[in-house]
């Protein structure tokens, strides 16, 4: 579970905007956190299986957001998956 002060860094890290706490990149980012926690406790904890339910839901929404975030700005899309370590 991410804190409010994490999340708030997240935010000031990736935004494009000084009021922007919602786009598209915005999003990726804290749910690539939320994944990584995830990951983390599903190590220790095998059988928890509706956590596991959960990370499955957040990484399609995240594919799905990588999706759009491609189809409409194709700089910024390859620009977020180098800084998030992350692969497509």
């Amino acid at each position: 579970m991410l804190l409010s002060a994490q999340k708030q860094s997240i935010i000031n890290t990736y935004k494009t905007s000084p009021k922007d706490t919602g786009s598209s990149v915005v999003q990726v980012a804290i749910l690539s956190e939320r994944i990584t926690v995830l990951s983390e406790h599903l190590k220790s904890n095998k059988k928890d299986f509706g956590s596991r339910r959960g990370l499955l839901r957040m990484i399609g929404l995240r594919r799905r957001l990588l999706s759009f975030l491609q189809r409409k700005d194709e700089k910024r899309y390859q620009d977020t998956i180098s800084k998030l370590n992350l692969r497509k």
